[in-house]
């Protein structure tokens, strides 16, 4: 398993739009992806739009991300390198 955080760093936050290219990202790889945001003690599964959105993760949250399985390498990299691009929004 890998974990780290993230900041949230674009504008919006994580709005319906980077919501759901994070979902796609999440979606191309088998590994169980999940998003913690510690400071609400709520969590995500990072291939559900909906659980996504109910982060509620503005600008200058910061979020665990977590990637459990067997191309864990490759799904936390994706998922950190969006988060990291402000989701091409900056």
């Amino acid at each position: 398993m890998l974990d780290g955080s993230v900041n949230v760093v674009n504008p919006l936050g994580l709005h319906a739009r980077a919501a759901a290219q994070l979902v796609r990202v999440a979606g191309m790889y088998k590994s169980r992806i999940t998003l913690h945001r510690p400071d609400s003690n709520a969590f995500a599964n990072a291939k559900s739009i909906l659980s996504v959105l109910a982060l509620a993760a503005a600008v200058g949250t910061t979020l665990r991300v977590e990637a459990d399985g067997e191309d864990e390498g490759d799904a936390f990299s994706a998922i950190t390198g969006l988060f990291e691009n402000g989701f091409g929004e900056i």
